[in-house]
């Protein structure tokens, strides 16, 4: 198994990382399930001050999005570079083993999803509409409340590739390969079936 970026050189992969973003927690629930997974793909997605809202994407294979896709809720944590214990936990483990959110401070917010405490800002979201992204589902979703946390400085994708531990950074890779692999197959299919609203409560 491959475990080094440079098996990616050959491709645009490597070059499209200075597009990411920062590192963000996203928690979210469905029928009293909850689970939490670590991104890099939330942005803000408004012009408008008056109506925020934030896109991100979310693989196909994670529990979240079945979460996602069935509630149509979530909350998105902008992160300290500090907060390493909550990546590890919410980024290398799976949620169909356990509860993954069980170990940290959660409140449960207006739209019934819980949202983590000890962060810069969590921002409670409703989708408003998903398109397919083959691998992935892009969500488009409303802001309907903000949560002030602690400050620091920004979790940003630079300094956790530049930043974690050389076991954690093995684990990391191991799994990326892994996910990349179990991704490849559903990648290149494009549904253009619409969203269809959720389907249960948080």
């Amino acid at each position: 198994m491959a475990s080094h970026p440079d098996a990616w050189s050959d491709t645009p992969y490597v070059q499209l990382r200075h597009l990411t973003l920062p590192v963000v927690a996203v928690t979210t629930s469905s029928r009293g399930r909850s689970n939490g997974l670590i991104v890099n793909s939330a942005q803000r997605a408004s012009l408008v001050p008056a109506v925020p809202r934030i896109s991100l994407y979310i693989s196909k294979t994670n529990l979240s999005h079945e979460l996602v896709w069935a509630s149509g809720v979530l909350a998105v944590h902008l992160l300290r570079q500090d907060q390493w214990s909550l990546i590890w936990t919410l980024g290398l483990e799976s949620g169909r083993d356990r509860d993954k959110l069980s170990g940290f401070e959660t409140s449960v917010g207006e739209t019934g999803c819980p949202y983590l405490t000890d962060c810069i800002a969590a921002f409670e979201c409703r989708v408003s509409n998903a398109m397919d992204a083959g691998a992935a589902t892009f969500f488009l979703a409303d802001v309907v409340a903000v949560h002030a946390g602690r400050e620091g400085p920004v979790m940003t994708s630079a300094h956790f590739r530049d930043h974690m531990p050389e076991e954690r950074k093995r684990q990391y890779e191991e799994r990326l390969h892994l996910a990349q692999r179990r991704l490849a197959s559903m990648a290149g299919s494009v549904s253009r079936t619409p969203w269809p609203g959720p389907s249960a409560a948080p």
